[in-house]
């Protein structure tokens, strides 16, 4: 869910393989973030979710394509297939953005 507002969605789990098999169900596959001190889960966690964005540590508010040189956003993706019409290799490919920090958050 996008509050557009000072919300977030946490839930807390038993087990970081709890935490996986939650975001796999219910995850939106555009950004997703963990919040740890263990290198190897970042890693892990990184390696494993699938999602346009995939955060360690800092805020997920820094999914925008100013934000990561792009220039202005002109139309907003929410999805991973970011393409329409007729496609070729360069269309169906999708990437993975990996963004990682020490609790960085973004100000309006």
């Amino acid at each position: 869910t996008e509050f557009l507002d000072y919300k977030m969605a946490v839930k807390t789990v038993r087990s970081f393989e709890d935490a996986l098999g939650h975001i796999q169900e219910n995850s939106s596959k555009h950004s997703e973030c963990i919040v740890t001190e263990n290198k190897e889960r970042a890693a892990l966690f990184i390696k494993i979710v699938d999602a346009a964005c995939v955060y360690t540590n800092v805020s997920t508010a820094f999914t925008d394509g100013a934000q990561f040189g792009l220039g202005a956003e002109i139309g907003i993706s929410t999805q991973k297939l970011h393409a329409r019409g007729p496609m070729g290799l360069e269309e169906i490919t999708s990437y993975k953005w990996v963004i990682e920090g020490d609790g960085q958050t973004r100000r309006s």
